[in-house]
């Protein structure tokens, strides 16, 4: 038999070299879970991505339906109550959404007077900016009188502190609304 004298040193050196061993082998198998964790992540974000475009790509082929704007349909209308396609008042938090739907009645008789008031066919919504894209594709295709134009204010009700957020969600529904495909008036431009 041999015996074999290890000095203390090398005996230090070796302890070390093997808990040195035993930790880069514990984090390797940590990294390779967290890369395990990290590609499915992004492989479900991509999922995600994917059906939010099928989702907007419906929408846009709903919204073509609607035929292009007329501007010399709305061009001398200044007043927000005779706006008579969809309506946005972009507020801090929500975005209104007003909406006249159309007469169901095609007969120009009593249009507008007390037996078929414009004011019940009048609907507001109150929205987050999320959920814009759907409101806008379910309108009704009778609510779009002059083509495909959505009139856009600044709600004029918001406290001066919060200008920056409505002029920044205003900018946003004005960018979602063009991905969609809809002409935006926005008000007062005149």
């Amino acid at each position: 038999m041999l015996n074999f004298v290890i000095p203390h040193r090398t005996r230090k050196g070796m302890i070390a070299l093997a808990l040195i061993s035993a930790l880069v082998l514990a984090a390797c198998h940590r990294e390779e879970g967290a890369v395990v964790r990290v590609e499915k992540d992004a492989v479900d974000a991509q999922h995600r991505a994917h059906e939010a475009a099928q989702e907007r790509d419906q929408e846009r082929a709903e919204l073509d339906q609607i035929p292009l704007p007329t501007k010399s349909l709305y061009i001398d209308i200044h007043d927000p109550t005779q706006w008579a396609n969809p309506f946005l008042v972009v507020g801090a938090d929500t975005i209104a959404l007003r909406v006249i739907l159309a007469d169901a009645n095609p007969s120009p008789v009593g249009q507008g007077t007390l037996l078929r008031p414009v004011a019940a066919r009048r609907q507001q919504l109150e929205l987050h900016l999320s959920d814009l894209d759907a409101a806008v594709a379910a309108i009704p295709a009778g609510a779009w009188s002059y083509g495909r134009v959505i009139a856009v204010a600044e709600s004029t009700s918001s406290a001066p502190k919060d200008r920056p957020r409505v002029r920044r969600n205003l900018e946003a529904v004005i960018r979602q609304l063009n991905d969609l495909g809809v002409v935006v008036e926005e008000w007062p431009s005149r």
